[in-house]
This record gives structure tokens, C-alpha cells and sequence, in this order.
């Protein structure tokens, strides 16, 4: 790519020291007329949750916390954006993880859990201006009796939203029916219904959020049903970039109902730069193919863990790494930043002026209330310089241009501004580059000098949950655990004083993925030999297990995880698992130890549990405390209960991963055992010192007030 690049500038160089244009670089010329006809811009964006995106975020230290929310949420400084959608969380996994709902029953609410809350009003503090929007992808298995299409699920929402409101002083622009789980009339009727009668008027609704290529079938209906037409205010779906483009039956239907069409979640899964450039032709194309009017990618910050899906594609920042306070700002983020910076949510789409560039790539063009415009062009798909003549007729405005210029060697550059002459002006665009021009000023290319240098997870650990003081402050969720699916939160010890942890969601989630069995994960996924150890408090009928060597959780569409298992019952049955799941065979190519310890296997299909032994341990009984242990020796495998060996076996599958802690699913239930003195340690080593916050690691909500 570099050296494609060094030939482009060479024949840049070449044309403008000789004064020749070749007859393929004729300019093209673009009209620009602030009076013609246009379409209302609603934003361009990011996705925030369809997964725990910012569960590791939430831990990050002072300032480091505040920055990485700067660069992409501030304006005119990082990416800027002008439009953030939220998952609505509902306890089931919804791709990297799980996220606690505010209803885990139907007679439970509680607005204070979560970090969703916290998301919303830092993002709003940094841009009041900003259009929020928000759906369920899963949701709590109460809903509906299991049907989510249902009055349950009305309800559910807005009582989401009154705790928005109400508690956090926040409001969304918008709601969607549900995340790209198919399509309810009725529902949207309800829904719609709903809202308006608990005083939600203004939020509009967007359905049906699907991907598939039938993903506006519903549209024409709307013609038919006049219900159906009122209840949905706006046309969304997902991916019209990356799977297919809105018809112009479907344009056309839109218009004549005057309704939106919008992209609630497009991917662009690349790196490097050419994911910044790819992702300025994925919004320049869906509204030039499909005239949508709102863009949000999938999704902003990789607060993640990194074997998690993912975590480093596609988010802007990777901020995987709180206790060290570092993080890494992906090229990707001056994709954004080249729309961000130049438009806002409420200007309008130039409609004559958006369109191909004849010499390879895409521009549009929008302008704002004031006539101020800014023309966002791409040229990924160019093969060599090409020039425009611009003309600006009525209704723009006259003032001199700022240029702003992305290639693979330099993200985000001022180039020398542009001063129309007799409404005129021309510029020659380079071939695999981004150019934002614009009347408006302020623009910047932000950024901090002190960002800490990245540190391994902190071994030993030892988590009491005794520096909780008020678990509310903190969303009820401790330092470090990424919930894979259920809600593991902070709660009172029961039987005595303190804190400890429990996993609080009572029966399964109606699930956007292929369910398991609720676990949250902790740790370096690169640790191979070492203890660890949890005290588990059952219920009648409950079950509970330790986790070690994790180093899978699923794909992002189903989350059974790789790695072993340490599960004790209420009734004291204790077994050693091995989770195999599905195997890679590209991974196995000459690694003759790994081929032979699959073919070993009776069952490697995914989610294929192998017992590597089982015991019965004595005097254990519902209500009492007892300590689990997994120790990893090479390839021995130790289990202990209460600091006595009960299971030892070998196996070589798995020589490295994180830790974890799983609690048992039942035929309709979920068993909700409660977890304390969480310990990861070198075998054989003392207690390690307990884990406290590390200074600026500060809770994300003010409970005082």
C-alpha cells in the first residue's frame, strides 16, 4: 500500500508541475446549491452495548476514563459523533456479554444497576446535542411468559425510560421493537401505544431493525394498515452496507409516508486505515444508495476483555488493559471524525450533491441551518488522482473552506484552505484518501500525552468485595468481571456481615443468541499454571463452579465458553469438566499435541462437556459456605472442596486461560448462588493481600444526591 501511495504523489507532483491534466482527470464538476431539494440529517454514530462493549471501561482510572470518552464522544475533538445507540440491557448475552437489567423479575426495579445509566449521561454532559437511541437485543425470561412480543414488554421499556428520566435526567430521541429478532405488528402497535400514554409522545419508534434481506417486507403493510403506519415513525434495519441497499420502492414508499429510513446498525470489520476509510464510504453509500438519513456502526469503545469476539474489530478504542490505565486509538476513530467534525445532527443532506466520484469513490454533501456546508468525499475505490470543480450556487455559504486530509500514512491532516473564487473552486483528490471540506471552523485532531504504558492483569488477585462500601455506586458490579451471560452483582453476605457477589438473574433470558449457562470471567487469558478459588454459598437445587484456563467465550452469536470447570451442587455431587466446543482446524495445522488431544475426544461438537471425574462431598448441605479450588499443574488438574482434593485428572487441551465463575442452569430455572473470596494465586502460595481500588479508579455514580 505504501508504495502505491508514493507512486499516486509522483504523479500528483507530475500534473501539477506541468500544468497537464490527463484526459481521465478531466474535472468533474459538482453542483452545490443550498436551495435545492434536501433530506434532514439525523446523525452519524456508534453503538454502545449489543454486548458488554464498556464493562471494562467503567473500571478505567481518572483521567484516563474521561479521555478515552473525549476522543470519541467530545465535539470537535475525537470522532465526534452526533448519534449513539444504546442496548437496553436485559441480562442475557447479547454478543461479548451480559449487561444487568433494571427488572431481573417483574416486581424488581432498581436504576441504579448497570453502567448503561452512566454511558448515557457522560456521553449527554459531553454533547447535549447528540440523538440517543435505544433497543433490547435480549431481555429478562419474565417478559411476556416467555413471549417478548407482549404488554410485559411495553411496560418493560418504559420503565426504562422513567428511570432515564426520572433518576438520570436523560431522554431517548428514539426506540427500536427489538433488536434483529424478526417482526410484531402488533407489538409496534402496543409498543407505540404505550409510549404515548406515559407521556413518551416524542420518542419515536423504529422497527423492525433486521439484517436479512427481507428486512423492509414490513414496509409496504404499512401502506395497508393505517395503525401499523402510525405506530412506526421511522424504517430501520441493519447493514444496508454491508448486506444490501434499500430499494427504490422502498425510498419511494418511504417518501410518499414521510417516514425516515434509518441504519440502526451497520459493521465494518477492517483494519488499520482502511477501516477509517471504508467506514466514510459505508455512510456516504447508505445514504447515497439507500437514502438513509441516520448511521450507527457497531460498536465505539473495545472495553473488553481481548478474548472476547470482537475486541479489537471493530471498536475505535481499545481500552482493555483499567488497571494499568492504557489504551490504543485506532485509526478507525478519524473515520468518524471526518464526519463528526464537519456536520451535526440537524443539518440537511444536499440530495443533487451527493453522489460517485467518476474517477472512483463517493462524496455528499450537507449543509447547516446557518448555510454553512461541508462536502465529505472518499476514494477508496480510485486508481489514480482526479480533480473536481466545485460551483456554489444560492443558499451556501461564501466563506473560505477548511480542508482536512486522510491517507494510510496520516490520519486527520489540515491542508491548506480553499477560497472560492466567483463561487468556484477546484481540488485534486489522491486516490485511497479522505477529504472533509467545510465553511464551519474549530476542528481538531485530539489526542493525550499521558497515556500509562499497558501492564498485565495484577497477579495475585484476591476480590472480598468488602471496598464496595455502596455497591450502587459502582452499577452492583465489582472491578474486572466481564459477564459473559446472567448478572453477577455485589450484595450482602447472607448469614453475616459484608459483602459478597451473586449471580441475580432467576430464570433464563429470552435470548438474542444460542443460550448456556450464566459465568463472568476475570483475568489474562496467557496464564497457564495457578490456583483458583471462590467460597460459593447454594440454595436447594442450586450448583456452582470455579472456572480456569478460559481462553474462548464464543463467536458473538452463542457464548459456551473453552476451558475447565470446577461444579459443586447443593446436594454436595462435585464434577471436573472439560468445555472442548467447537474446534478450529485451522488451528490445529501441525500441532500434532492439539490433533491428538481433539481426536481423544468422543464428543468435540460445540458445547461438548467431557467429566474428567466426579466425587460425592460429605456434609456439604443448602446454606452453608464452602471453598472451591482448580489448581493447574502442567497438565494435572487439581479439584478441592473446603482445601481437600476430591478430583485430580489429566488433560492437556487447554494450557493456558482466564479465570471464572459459572452458575448452574436448570430445566427452567438458574441457579443464583452467591460467590466470596474470590483468590488467583501461584500454586502453593500464601493468601495474597485483598484488591482495593487503584488511585483515580473512582465510582461511576454520585448516590449522595
Amino acid at each position: 500500500m505504501r508504495a502505491r501511495h508514493h507512486s499516486v504523489a509522483a504523479l500528483l507532483l507530475a500534473a501539477l508541475t506541468t500544468g497537464e491534466v490527463r484526459a481521465e482527470t478531466k474535472p468533474q464538476v459538482v453542483i452545490l446549491r443550498g436551495d435545492a431539494p434536501s433530506k434532514l440529517f439525523e446523525g452519524i454514530g456508534m453503538v454502545n452495548g449489543g454486548g458488554a462493549t464498556s464493562v471494562l471501561l467503567k473500571d478505567y482510572p481518572e483521567p484516563q476514563r474521561s479521555q478515552i470518552l473525549d476522543m470519541v464522544y467530545r465535539p470537535k475533538f475525537g470522532a465526534s459523533v452526533s448519534a449513539l445507540m444504546v442496548e437496553i440491557p436485559g441480562d442475557g448475552n447479547s454478543t461479548q456479554g451480559s449487561m444487568p437489567s433494571h427488572m431481573h423479575t417483574r416486581d424488581d426495579l432498581d436504576y441504579t444497576r448497570g453502567y448503561t445509566w452512566w454511558i448515557l449521561r457522560e456521553v449527554k454532559q459531553r454533547n447535549p446535542q447528540i440523538t440517543l437511541d435505544g433497543a433490547a437485543w435480549s431481555a429478562p425470561g419474565w417478559i411476556g411468559n416467555g413471549e417478548f412480543w407482549s404488554q410485559d414488554a411495553a411496560d418493560y421499556y418504559v420503565q426504562w425510560l422513567e428511570g432515564l428520566r426520572d433518576v438520570h435526567g436523560i431522554e431517548l430521541d428514539a426506540i427500536g421493537c427489538r433488536n434483529e429478532k424478526g417482526v410484531s405488528y402488533e407489538f409496534a402497535k402496543k409498543l407505540r401505544a404505550t409510549l404515548d400514554a406515559k407521556g413518551f409522545d416524542k420518542v419515536r419508534l423504529h422497527a423492525f431493525d433486521n439484517w436479512p434481506d427481507n428486512k423492509f417486507d414490513f414496509v409496504n403493510d404499512m401502506l395497508k394498515d393505517e395503525d401499523l403506519r402510525d405506530a412506526i415513525n421511522i424504517l430501520g434495519a441493519h447493514v444496508l452496507f454491508a448486506n444490501k441497499h434499500a430499494s427504490e420502492e422502498v425510498q419511494r414508499t418511504a417518501a410518499k409516508m414521510n417516514k425516515p429510513i434509518w441504519n440502526t446498525e451497520d459493521h465494518v470489520y477492517l483494519k488499520g486505515f482502511d477501516c477509517a476509510i471504508t467506514l466514510v464510504k459505508c455512510f456516504n453509500e447508505n445514504f447515497i444508495r439507500s437514502g438513509a438519513t441516520r448511521i450507527v456502526n457497531w460498536y465505539d469503545i473495545g472495553g473488553v476483555y481481548p478474548i472476547e469476539p470482537y475486541s479489537e474489530d471493530p471498536p475505535v478504542i481499545l481500552a482493555h488493559s483499567p488497571w494499568s490505565g492504557h489504551y490504543e486509538v485506532r485509526e478507525a476513530l478519524w473515520g468518524y471524525a471526518h464526519y463528526g467534525q464537519f456536520t451535526e445532527a440537524g443539518w440537511d443532506y444536499l440530495k443533487d450533491s451527493c453522489g460517485d466520484l467518476h474517477g472512483g469513490g463517493t462524496f455528499v454533501t450537507l449543509k447547516s441551518p446557518q448555510k454553512d456546508y461541508s462536502v465529505i468525499l472518499e476514494t477508496k475505490d480510485a486508481e489514480r488522482p482526479q480533480q473536481l470543480r466545485f460551483e456554489v450556487g444560492g443558499g451556501l455559504s461564501g466563506k473560505e473552506l477548511c480542508v482536512w486530509r486522510s491517507n494510510e500514512a496520516d490520519q486527520f491532516v489540515q491542508q491548506e484552505s480553499i477560497k472560492p473564487k466567483g463561487g468556484e473552486f477546484t481540488l485534486t483528490l489522491e486516490p485511497d484518501s479522505i477529504y472533509s471540506l467545510s465553511t464551519t471552523t474549530g476542528q481538531q485532531k485530539g489526542g493525550f500525552d499521558d497515556i500509562p504504558a499497558a501492564k498485565s492483569f495484577p497477579f495475585p488477585y484476591y476480590e472480598t468485595f468488602e471496598s464496595y462500601e455502596s455497591p450502587e455506586a459502582h452499577g452492583g458490579l465489582p472491578r474486572y468481571t466481564a459477564d459473559i451471560s446472567g448478572a453477577f452483582e455485589i450484595t450482602d453476605r447472607p448469614g453475616g456481615s459484608g459483602k459478597c457477589m451473586r449471580q441475580a438473574a432467576p430464570i433464563p433470558t429470552l435470548s438474542w443468541a444460542p443460550d448456556w449457562q450464566p459465568y463472568t470471567i476475570i483475568g489474562d487469558d496467557k496464564w497457564t499454571d495457578y490456583e483458583v478459588s471462590a467460597d460459593v454459598r447454594l440454595d436447594p437445587g442450586d450448583s456452582a463452579a470455579v472456572m480456569g484456563r478460559v481462553n474462548h467465550v464464543g463467536t458473538g452469536w452463542g457464548f459456551i465458553p473453552k476451558g475447565y470447570f470446577l461444579e459443586l451442587g447443593a446436594d454436595g455431587q462435585c464434577r471436573l469438566v472439560v468445555i472442548r466446543g467447537k474446534t478450529d482446524k485451522k488451528t490445529l495445522v501441525g500441532d500434532a499435541e492439539q490433533q491428538a488431544a481433539i481426536a481423544a475426544a468422543k464428543d468435540d461438537s460445540e458445547g461438548g462437556e467431557k467429566e474428567l471425574g466426579k466425587a460425592t462431598v460429605p456434609g456439604v448441605q443448602p446454606g452453608g459456605w464452602h471453598q472451591l479450588m482448580l489448581r493447574f499443574e502442567d497438565s494435572t488438574i487439581t479439584a478441592l472442596v473446603d482445601g481437600k482434593p476430591v478430583i485430580s485428572a489429566t488433560d492437556d487441551l487447554y494450557e493456558h486461560g482466564m479465570a471464572g465463575l459459572l452458575a448452574g442452569a436448570r430445566k427452567k430455572t438458574l441457579s443464583m448462588p452467591y460467590f466470596d473470596n474470590l483468590q488467583i494465586k501461584a500454586v502453593g502460595t500464601p493468601t495474597p493481600d485483598p484488591s482495593t481500588a487503584l488511585p483515580g479508579q473512582s465510582p461511576i455514580y454520585d448516590i449522595s444526591r
